[in-house]
């Protein structure tokens, strides 16, 4: 690597965490020492007075250092997916953040130091979902990509018809059909009583919400090609990790499969059966 190559990070801290931003400012001061060039996000910059580019403009950067929650690194690596990410826990369970507050400086630094050796940043290539229909396509998912119907209870939901690469799997009228990662098992996919993955596991979840006539959940192989057909229904919606939403006029089908792109997590491994304990 030439010596005269400037490094940048990003750093992104969670909205209104004063102990996040603390933290940020901490890690550009410490950073800008060892001569790396280190920007937060707008809002953070905005707060803190210092230099700052909005997330999805450290999509190229060396490495983005998420602090927060899951929910901060599922943002921030929908913003910058293409660059190796980092995250500091700040909150209760933190899958996807392996990094306690207190060792996110000797953490960032060994990655600054691993980048100038080898003149990368390894990691653990994390997959996403790609939700796509008839002239659309969903930002990846690294969680889950659901489908449902206009609304969640009596009366809201739609009749859904699952193939698995067009072999018929399930059909049921229900609040809908989430298709999962194995990060995202622990999240939504729980909650709808979906099974545990272990992240290391190449495969896809899929789990009926609130089925009339269900199916067990069902684990299947990450090359799978998933096809939810949506029927019965005035309108309904794709909906990739909570956030990016695609409006559907049935009948429709959403096509899921393994996005080409994967997240590239940096930094030490999460201990996935110790963060399980903090489940409640």
């Amino acid at each position: 690597m030439d010596a005269e190559e400037e490094l940048t990070v990003g750093i992104v801290a969670q909205r209104n965490n004063d102990r996040a931003q603390s933290l940020a400012t901490r890690l550009v001061d410490a950073l800008e020492r060892e001569g790396v060039a280190a920007v937060v996000d707008d809002e953070t910059g905005d707060a803190l007075g210092k230099r700052c580019v909005p997330v999805e403009r450290m999509n190229e950067f060396d490495l983005v250092v998420s602090i927060g929650g899951d929910g901060t690194f599922l943002f921030v690596a929908r913003e910058a997916g293409n660059a190796p990410i980092v995250g500091v826990n700040l909150g209760e369970v933190g899958f996807l953040n392996a990094v306690t507050p207190e060792n996110a400086l000797e953490a960032v630094t060994s990655l600054i130091a691993e980048r100038r050796a080898t003149g990368s940043i390894g990691g653990r290539a994390v997959k996403r979902l790609r939700a796509r229909g008839e002239g659309w396509t969903l930002e990846p998912a690294l969680n889950e990509v659901v489908v449902h119907g206009p609304k969640r209870g009596s009366g809201g939901g739609a009749t859904i018809e699952i193939l698995v690469d067009g072999q018929r799997y399930a059909e049921s009228h229900s609040d809908g059909v989430l298709v999962a990662t194995p990060t995202g098992s622990t999240a939504y996919n729980l909650s709808e009583g979906g099974p545990l993955v272990h992240p290391a596991v190449d495969s896809l979840i899929v789990t009926q919400m609130a089925a009339t006539d269900p199916m067990p959940p069902l684990v299947i192989d990450h090359t799978s090609e998933l096809t939810l057909a949506v029927r019965d229904a005035e309108t309904a919606y794709a909906i990739s990790d909570g956030r990016n939403r695609q409006r559907l006029e049935p009948p429709a089908s959403v096509t899921v499969t393994t996005a080409d792109d994967p997240v590239t997590l940096a930094g030490p491994p999460v201990n996935f059966f110790e963060a399980l304990e903090k489940l409640e």
